[in-house]
């Protein structure tokens, strides 16, 4: 195997797609790091809304851009694009699972990097594939699994038989939560499946995904959910990041699967986090994943820790939870597993850190939040994210939808974690319209 000190005069990370800011975060973290000159390239999709955002003053120095349009990349016009870069590259990732396909088209154009397998990637990025290997290495952390391409009556009823209700439809080859819906009997599993498979045949022709869309129906599991973010080297040894714990939009009222809370660090013993941590290695071999940063959800039942599933990407919000809550610098890590160095986990908290996504009780047109301003006061108020504003259409996350707004909280005191996200449930409230009414108006 190449030895680091190989690889020194290299002076150039690429990322694929992400943001330019975290880009030059990274590779400032890493020039005070190692005390080494290095600079991030930085190919955006040129067609997306994305690359019109500029990079902080800060950090314009550190990046050169590669703006390409994604959609129409083929082997001439990465190979053109990468060939007076080729031997400044250092290490090559991607952050966001919507631009895994493109990375995985320029995998064979950066040979003497460290990288994934192409099939890894697929494998990950597609649901049914990645539940069949699971299943196949390591069953007693798989739920039972059916792929469902029709309607037919036939179908249903081998579903039913099967796998039984409640059950839970998963598109194949989206990320998060969008379109999962759970189904506690036969008739709304035949209009939830009508509808995802619906929605799924307009997704993927205004993506030009020249693939056949596929629905994964799996047994519901009953526990508690959690995720962890790992790094895997070339040899396939893991290092795990603490566990977050996870609360769904089910587990508070609402008839949708979105990770309504995440919070770390988490109340577990050490050897049921070491059993996470065997669940997520074997869920990981099973993919043949490398040289990469995974994403894991998994959920902890009385039969013991199942997968739900595995993205070969970090989890959403973890780069500012872990470098809150441990230190840890997720950003630089998943580069340092790809160069490859070993990452740096610290294991002492220093902080409670919590995210919460709000959605609205119903769909319809967003109106007013009413108790907006009074989230930014709380003792523990890091950051919020507006995603709508008055006037927004709004859905529920299995129908296609997001968030309105997400918050972060921090504190070294857990009570008072928990203390604001009462307030925070108690005091703010999202109002929406009817389409149709505010049409009307």
């Amino acid at each position: 195997m190449p030895e680091f000190h190989e690889a020194q005069q290299r002076d150039l990370i690429l990322f694929v797609g992400g943001t330019r800011d975290e880009a030059g975060a990274v590779v400032t973290a890493y020039e005070k790091k190692y005390k080494k000159n290095v600079q991030a390239l930085y190919m955006g999709n040129e067609s997306s809304k994305d690359f019109s955002k500029k990079a902080s003053a800060a950090y314009r120095k550190k990046i050169i851009e590669l703006p390409l349009v994604f959609k129409k990349l083929n082997d001439e016009i990465i190979s053109q694009a990468l060939q007076p870069y080729s031997d400044r590259l250092l290490a090559a990732t991607c952050s966001r699972e919507y631009n895994i396909r493109t990375y995985k088209k320029i995998i064979p154009h950066i040979p003497y990097l460290f990288a994934p397998t192409q099939e890894s990637l697929n494998w990950a990025t597609d649901k049914v594939e990645m539940r069949q290997r699971i299943q196949e290495r390591a069953p007693e952390i798989s739920p039972k699994f059916m792929v469902v391409e029709n309607m037919r009556e036939s179908t249903l009823n081998r579903v039913e038989k099967y796998i039984q209700f409640p059950l839970v439809i998963k598109p194949a080859g989206l990320a998060a939560s969008k379109h999962v819906t759970i189904c506690y009997y036969r008739e709304e599993f035949e209009k939830s499946l009508r509808q995802v498979m619906n929605s799924l045949n307009k997704l993927y022709k205004e993506r030009e995904r020249d693939d056949k869309p596929k629905v994964l129906v799996e047994e519901f599991m009953e526990g508690t959910m959690y995720s962890i973010d790992a790094y895997v080297n070339a040899r396939g040894y893991v290092y795990h990041c603490p566990p977050v714990f996870v609360k769904t939009g089910a587990n508070v009222g609402f008839d949708d699967f979105f990770g309504y809370l995440r919070i770390m660090p988490v109340q577990l013993k050490d050897h049921r986090i070491d059993d996470a941590n065997h669940a997520v290695t074997e869920a990981i071999h099973a993919l043949g994943l490398r040289n990469i940063t995974c994403h894991v959800e998994l959920m902890r039942t009385e039969e013991g820790w199942k997968i739900i599933e595995v993205g070969p990407r970090m989890g959403g919000y973890r780069p500012k939870m872990y470098q809150l809550s441990f230190g840890i610098d997720h950003l630089l890590n998943d580069v340092l597993i790809r160069i490859p160095q070993k990452p740096i986990i610290k294991k002492r908290p220093r902080k409670t850190v919590a995210v919460l996504q709000f959605f609205a009780k119903e769909e319809g047109i967003l109106d007013v939040i009413e108790g907006f301003k009074r989230i930014s006061k709380l003792d523990s108020f890091e950051d919020i994210q507006v995603k709508h504003v008055k006037g927004d259409s709004l859905k529920f996350a299995k129908n296609g939808g997001s968030s309105v707004f997400d918050v972060t909280l921090a504190h070294k005191e857990r009570s008072q974690i928990l203390a604001d996200i009462r307030r925070i449930e108690k005091g703010v409230t999202i109002k929406v319209v009817k389409a149709n009414a505010h049409s009307a108006k």
